[in-house]
């Protein structure tokens, strides 16, 4: 007889339970939501600045690279310039930035320009970018935004490879080797250009 008495108050108490653990998944739910939007990284547009490196600004969609077309060679059996340094450029293009390293899966700045060149068979030798930039001579100046020159920023401290007027491609500290506009950021700190010399074998233009 107790034992019936008991059953109904034991199923009652078996269901408020029930719901209250309901009730305390979903907010803890409601809370693991809000500490992700706390959480989200920063705003790329952030704009820090690091040993003379700054954050990416990225381009619109349109402005970011697309794949080349395969290296092409000319009658003569030379080789076109764009297509060998837009070739070892999208090859780079994701990879990690880490100081000091020339590839083949992370780079920093100067090391991703004299990789890259090297791919494409102009050889120099490694070095900084302030040494690149004593190394060689400033291009004529109508050709500051020609595909290939060397574009340096922040008193020396960073090197990145011209796409055209509109970017460039470089080693980011953040971001690693990617394609970068010549916003108003980054031409506020534009210190110059230099050309690397291209051997007879390769077609510049």
């Amino acid at each position: 007889m107790l034992l019936k008495r008991l059953f109904p108050c034991a199923l009652v108490a078996c269901f408020a339970l029930g719901l209250a653990n309901i009730a305390t998944a979903q907010s803890g739910d409601t809370r693991a939501r809000s500490t992700a939007k706390v959480a989200e990284p920063r705003d790329s547009q952030d704009q820090d600045f690091e040993d003379g490196e700054a954050l990416t600004l990225f381009g619109s969609p349109e402005e970011r690279p697309v794949v080349s077309k395969p290296i092409t060679v000319t009658p003569g059996g030379r080789l076109q310039f764009r297509q060998l340094i837009q070739t070892a450029i999208d090859e780079r293009l994701g990879s990690s930035y880490h100081w000091g390293s020339t590839g083949p899966n992370t780079f920093d700045c100067s090391g991703f320009v004299w990789s890259t060149f090297q791919s494409a068979g102009i050889n120099f030798e490694r070095a900084s970018a302030r040494t690149l930039w004593s190394r060689f001579e400033a291009p004529e100046t109508e050709n500051n935004y020609k595909f290939g020159t060397l574009v340096f920023f922040s008193n020396l401290q960073h090197v990145g490879i011209v796409a055209d007027e509109h970017g460039f491609y470089h080693a980011s500290r953040h971001h690693g080797v990617v394609y970068s506009p010549f916003n108003d950021y980054w031409l506020s700190r534009v210190d110059g250009f230099r050309r690397v010399p291209v051997p007879a074998t390769v077609v510049t233009d």
